[in-house]
């Protein structure tokens, strides 16, 4: 059963509020997937507090920067199941995890950040990961 609508619209709004997109079914999933050119940032966002600490404030520190993806995509563990499992697909060959932050270059999983790599990490860590995925590949 999802969570409760109200208890996760702040956690969504910590990345809407930052420029992404909302992605809350397989079909949405598929299409903005379908684009083959450029740059997205998908994140599986959740209620955990790893997500809340470190990897959704580390995620909007990295893009404070001129080198970014061109596109930024969400879909939410725990509430848009669907939609999770079908980002997650896109994921492949790394299991499942919450969070999660994928960057694909020109369709193609470039750089894969999983929970236990968020985990014991601070926010600053974790952006300056992704900025030097963004140097490489953006």
């Amino acid at each position: 059963m999802p969570y409760p609508e109200m208890l996760v619209a702040p956690m969504r709004a910590e990345l809407t509020q930052n420029g992404f997109t909302e992605l809350k079914d397989p079909a949405t999933v598929d299409s903005a997937m379908s684009e083959k050119d450029g740059t997205m940032l998908v994140v599986v966002n959740s209620v955990c507090g790893c997500a809340a600490g470190s990897a959704r404030p580390g995620i909007v520190k990295s893009l404070a920067g001129e080198k970014k993806p061109a596109k930024l995509l969400t879909v939410f563990a725990g509430q848009d199941l669907e939609a999770t499992s079908r980002v997650r697909e896109y994921m492949a060959p790394y299991p499942p995890s919450s969070p999660a932050i994928a960057l694909f270059r020109n369709g193609e999983l470039v750089h894969m950040i999983e929970r236990h790599m968020i985990e014991g990490r601070t926010a600053d860590m974790l952006a300056d990961n992704l900025r030097m995925a963004y140097e490489e590949y953006c």
